[in-house]
């Protein structure tokens, strides 16, 4: 591991060259920029700080969707109309969140451990980031980190009054304030989609498509776990 972390670093040392740096510049340029940080912050664009958060997150890049309402009574209803508009069934996991907790979640079959690919998970996000559309969520006794990354269905419940204009207003929040083991900014799913059969051949009835433009954006592999070399099976 060390020696390729030393290659690696090999490499950045040979493409920056042997710059020396100045100390005193970059404190220089570095104090510019928080004197006016306006002057390097985009544009906010029109409407409220909602509408735009809502724009950046139901953008193609993040592909979220975004249900607004009223009030915090009114979450279990819009699940429940989300869930069978997907072919989902009425089971959640729940975050141990009291206010969450607090809702009439009666419809629902209900547990609050999240497994792997877990269908449907509920939960609420600590602050929103107009700027990018990104989520900011604390970990701590209501809220293991897994819960943001394995369910794959994640509806997260964002109040109006914790909406921030952009993420260095965030970091001002945080600035003195006891941090969690883990501050998770989430922007959008990941994207990337892997179909794969243990043994036998796997058929594609449709079009497979993302919106990630990664390496590994669709992987699609037959017969994982049948020996190299197989003749029969294994066929896409």
């Amino acid at each position: 591991m060390s020696n390729t972390r030393e290659a690696i670093l090999n490499q950045v040392r040979a493409a920056l060259g042997n710059r020396s740096v100045d100390a005193a510049s970059v404190r220089s340029a570095a104090q510019a920029l928080l004197a006016d940080p306006a002057a390097t912050r985009p544009a906010p664009g029109a409407g409220s700080l909602a509408d735009r958060f809502i724009e950046k997150v139901t953008s193609p890049r993040v592909a979220a969707s975004v249900t607004r309402l009223s009030a915090m009574a009114e979450v279990p209803a819009a699940v429940r109309d989300y869930l069978p508009a997907r072919g989902l069934l009425q089971s959640i996991a729940l975050q141990p969140n009291d206010a969450l907790r607090a809702l009439d979640w009666s419809a629902f079959e209900v547990h609050e451990t999240v497994a792997a690919k877990e269908p449907v998970a509920v939960g609420i996000a600590r602050w929103g980031i107009a700027e990018t559309g990104s989520l900011v969520f604390h970990s701590g006794p209501d809220l293991a980190v897994l819960g943001n990354f394995l369910p794959l269905h994640h509806i997260v419940v964002l109040p109006s009054q914790n909406l921030l204009p952009y993420l260095e207003d965030y970091a001002a929040l945080a600035a003195g304030q006891p941090m969690p083991r883990n501050v998770n900014l989430i922007t959008g799913a990941s994207g990337t989609l892997s179909v794969e059969t243990l043994s036998g051949n796997l058929t594609l009835a449709g079009n497979v498509a993302t919106s990630s433009t990664a390496s590994n954006a669709i992987v699609l592999n037959a017969g994982k776990n049948t020996a190299a070399g197989t003749a029969t099976a294994g066929d896409i």
